[in-house]
């Protein structure tokens, strides 16, 4: 019988060939500080013959390792007469020499260094079957040498493997399920395993689109046949990844709950390499599944990770692939999208933002700056436009498309809209008791949808204006004309009880979406605000000429200039004052004047100021000046 071990370990790997901590026990009492040769003495009859008969393999060992004699038990599994073990190296017998950790434990038993070795070992039997041996190595009584016992475990082990391969994979598609995936994972990111290779890791995180759909109509037997025939699928797109040229194998295919799967790559060369990958598993589940005669067609969304491997760990690994499979799912499924460090910083504030909001309301982070509103006529101050800010303590001063589609989102979009609503509503009033001599000027708040759906806003107005003393008439709300415009039950009677209160409504951007004037009619709206991608085309020099033949090259639009023009004697016709947004030349203004617009608001008169740059406007005709 060899000695060494022979063959691959199996793969359930529960119990490798190389001894680990548990399999080396040490006795609790001391190690022993030397040895003294025991005196001859005869060996009792009864003892000798209980050694020989014993069930379980057994050798006297001497001092320096030799084996001294062995039992019937261990002669039989050597296949050999006991009397014929005797001389040889106990270490060879067993394989002790093949696990450096094994062989360094025995050496210090044996000098008297480590009361006792235990460890697992595979071993060859004469027949050429491989059995796993625990093998234990302790000091007999006295000092008469050292007791080898071999214990055959290889049924227990093989219990012990198949419960693992069970607790290991899954029962549906037979794949590695999420326990094994991640103890592979942690294991690839070890440094021992990517140095010396490519340093790089890949994975390809899966999720089936519809899959819901199968289970409910086909039913959860069906759900389980698609997923065995995806599982198998996705091993050939694996075992067809393979690079035997390099010594890389397949990627590890896995089933880690539900209809998500990971393929794996330890030692990736690239991203290209994974979205090959990718796309051939999305290529394999394109072809229909045929499950019990009716033909099932399924697709698949990917996210796609590849990076270095020193420096990641499983959670970031995992994290970065469950953020791309949701790009892919959000890009119009059906595909495969690589990671973005750029893109998912953007989603990293975006979260950061938003588990902020409702404390930094509460915290006074947010302020007012307002713009201009100025007559077309005169270049009078008229009103202001109240725009909020967030002044982030770790992001800066953010404008409002930063944060406000997520205060829609979450709700914080109620609180928030009733700060700015009084915040604005006090300025006016203020403004208005410090420039008595000055004729009043209105301050324009814009409201959300939501604010209408989820708060009693005309309660809100109300208790407002009354608290603040601001005249309703000083009051303008803006809403967009998306929101406006398909207003119904209580938005529109919302819109009817403010505007019966004297409140004025503004539909801001207006020529954007629905426009549809005949609706218009019906509305409580006295003002409308053309979006400035109107008065964007409105590119004149000096003596009002175009300055460009070619309106590709200019920013010209005539047909901008017809439609505002249309749009603005519309609504003098229905009653409604216009504002014209974004006007910051000259002659953008003129023109706008020309064609009849009220108010004007951009940069060319100012840019959202400050409440005290608004107290100095106030004296002053601001036409023409930044």
């Amino acid at each position: 019988m060899s000695g060494t071990s022979e063959g691959p370990a199996p793969a359930a790997d529960l119990d490798r060939s190389a001894v680990t901590e548990r399999d080396i026990e040490v006795a609790p009492s001391a190690a022993h500080a030397g040895r003294t040769e025991p005196p001859a003495r005869a060996e009792p009859p009864a003892y000798r013959s209980a050694f020989t008969a014993a069930p379980l393999a057994m050798a006297v060992v001497d001092p320096d390792g030799i084996v001294v004699s062995a039992n019937d038990t261990l002669g039989a599994l050597f296949g050999a007469p006991p009397q014929a073990l005797a001389g040889r190296s106990a270490a060879d017998l067993v394989d002790l020499a093949g696990d450096p950790r094994a062989w360094r434990a025995y050496r210090e038993v044996l000098c008297g260094r480590r009361p006792r070795l235990r460890c697992t070992r595979r071993l060859k039997r004469p027949d050429g079957e491989f059995l796993w041996a625990q093998i234990t190595v302790e000091p007999l009584t006295g000092g008469a040498g050292l007791l080898l016992s071999v214990a055959d475990i290889s049924a227990r082990h093989e219990l012990q493997a198949r419960l693992r391969h069970l607790q290991m994979h899954d029962p549906v598609t037979r794949l590695p399920n999420r326990t094994l995936f991640f103890e592979r994972l942690t294991a690839a990111l070890e440094p021992e395993s990517y140095e010396g290779g490519t340093g790089r890791i890949g994975l390809c995180y899966l999720d089936l689109d519809g899959f819901k759909a199968v289970n409910d109509t086909l039913g959860h037997r069906a759900g389980d046949r698609l997923l065995a025939a995806v599982a198998e699928r996705l091993t050939h797109c694996a075992e067809q990844a393979a690079q035997p040229r390099t010594g890389a194998g397949a990627p590890l295919v896995a089933r880690l709950g539900g209809d998500e799967f990971a393929l794996l790559v330890e030692g990736s060369t690239g991203t290209d390499q994974l979205a090959d990958l990718a796309e051939s598993a999305l290529t394999a589940l394109r072809e229909p599944v045929d499950l019990s005669g009716r033909l099932v067609s399924v697709t698949a969304s990917v996210g796609v990770v590849e990076r270095h491997a020193a420096g990641t760990d499983p959670t970031a690994l995992m994290q970065a692939a469950d953020t791309t499979l949701y790009w892919a799912k959000a890009d119009g499924k059906a595909r495969w999208t690589l990671f973005d460090p750029e893109r998912n910083a953007h989603r990293m504030t975006r979260q950061a933002l938003a588990a902020t909001l409702r404390p930094a309301i509460e915290r006074g982070e947010f302020a007012l700056e307002y713009q201009p509103l100025v007559s077309m006529e005169d270049g009078r101050l008229r009103g202001v436009e109240a725009l909020i800010r967030w002044k982030h303590p770790q992001f800066g001063v953010l404008a409002p498309n930063r944060f406000i589609a997520l205060a829609e989102e979450d709700g914080s979009i109620v609180p928030l809209g009733r700060w700015v609503l009084r915040t604005a509503c006090e300025q006016a009033r203020r403004w208005q008791l410090d420039h008595p001599d000055e004729p009043p000027i209105f301050v324009s708040v814009n409201v959300a949808v939501r604010q209408v759906w989820d708060s009693d806003l005309v309660a809100d107005v109300a208790r407002t204006l009354a608290d603040t003393g601001l005249a309703p008439e000083l009051l303008q709300l803006e809403l967009t004309e998306s929101a406006v415009m398909g207003s119904a039950g209580r938005p529109l009677q919302a819109l009817k009880a403010l505007s019966d209160m004297g409140v004025q409504i503004a539909i801001d951007d207006f020529g954007t979406g629905y426009s549809n004037l005949a609706y218009l009619s019906r509305l409580p709206v006295s003002v409308l605000k053309l979006d400035g991608s109107f008065v964007r085309g409105f590119q004149y020099d000096a003596r009002g000429a175009e300055r460009d033949g070619d309106p590709e090259r200019d920013g010209t639009s005539p047909a901008d200039e017809v439609i505002v023009e249309a749009m603005v004697q519309l609504a003098h016709r229905l009653g409604l004052t216009v504002t014209a947004e974004c006007v910051e030349t000259s002659d953008q203004a003129t023109r706008l004047r020309r064609i009849g617009c009220d108010t004007g608001q951009g940069w060319l008169y100012s840019r959202p100021v400050s409440p005290d740059r608004i107290s100095e406007l106030l004296v002053q005709a601001v036409a023409g000046k930044p």
